[in-house]
């Protein structure tokens, strides 16, 4: 069956261009969902205003995702755990957690499949956590886990070094001493 995609499709090709699929395939999953239609004589007459409208979305979303992508690059989420005596947490900093810090502080929805953390953060400590937005950016994150108790003293002196977005309320009103 040939179809004239509408939109970007994954691992199938971009909008506007003219794919072979397999009968179910098209019939089942892009047709209804309005993600491509027939390739008939006159379905392919749209096809450049297709392509061209969906190379202007896809330019927008770009810079969107870059935007973003420089906002976050400068975030620093501070988290206060409980911890054992050798620094291990009771329970762990997962990629929701992260996803969740992070859609708080921009005051949107983040995604929490957009984390890449390879495993959950059992200990103390600085991290540095990447994040997926597309496949050309992919901007990091600074995670602080800090035992309870110390958050104002590490507030601090994180606020002498870097101003930056923290999950904490207290530490982004602290000034520099001095």
């Amino acid at each position: 069956m040939k179809v004239l995609l509408l939109q970007d499709v994954y691992n199938l090709g971009l909008a506007g261009e003219v794919k072979t699929v397999a009968d179910g395939y098209g019939r089942n999953y892009l047709l209804p969902r309005g993600l491509a239609v027939l390739a008939t004589p006159t379905a392919l007459k749209r096809a450049e205003r297709i392509k061209q409208a969906a190379i202007e979305k896809r330019a927008r979303e770009k810079a969107d995702i870059e935007a973003l992508a420089q906002v976050l690059s400068k975030m620093t989420l501070t988290f206060n755990v409980r911890t054992g005596e050798k620094g291990k947490l009771y329970g762990s900093i997962t990629s929701a957690q992260i996803a969740d810090a992070i859609a708080k502080n921009l005051g949107s929805e983040f995604d929490k499949r957009k984390v890449a953390l390879r495993e959950p953060i059992r200990e103390v400590g600085t991290y540095v956590v990447p994040l997926r937005l597309s496949a050309e950016v992919a901007p990091t994150v600074t995670v602080i886990v800090q035992q309870e108790g110390t958050a104002n003293a590490a507030a601090n002196t994180a606020a002498q070094a870097e101003p930056t977005t923290t999950s904490e309320p207290e530490a982004e009103t602290a000034e520099p001493a001095g």
